[in-house]
């Protein structure tokens, strides 16, 4: 039998219920700071969505203005070969 009395054992109910309220403060306050720190994950997400979003557009401007000075050089590369060979004609040397 055990030898606790009944105000020794609503003494301990006390104190677990006690314990049990800190726990439970505990867990509230860390739940709002990471329920506080999701929303500024989500935040930062969102800014560097928005950054990759402006790289991907700027990515696609640059590779369209090589695209087009590719074809600009390949037409200069294109007349002075033509050029060369009318030159070459002009004083005797065909190749």
């Amino acid at each position: 039998m055990n030898g606790l009395t009944g105000m020794e054992k609503f003494s301990h109910l006390e104190d677990k219920i006690y314990l049990t309220i800190e726990f439970a403060k505990k867990l509230r306050e860390e739940n709002e700071k990471l329920e506080k720190e999701l929303v500024d994950l989500r935040r930062e997400k969102l800014g560097f969505d928005a950054e990759r979003m402006r790289l991907e557009e700027k990515i696609e401007s640059l590779l369209t203005e090589r695209d087009a000075i590719q074809l600009k050089v390949e037409a200069m590369l294109e007349a002075m070969t033509i050029l060369d060979t009318e030159v070459a004609a002009a004083v005797g040397r065909v190749q």
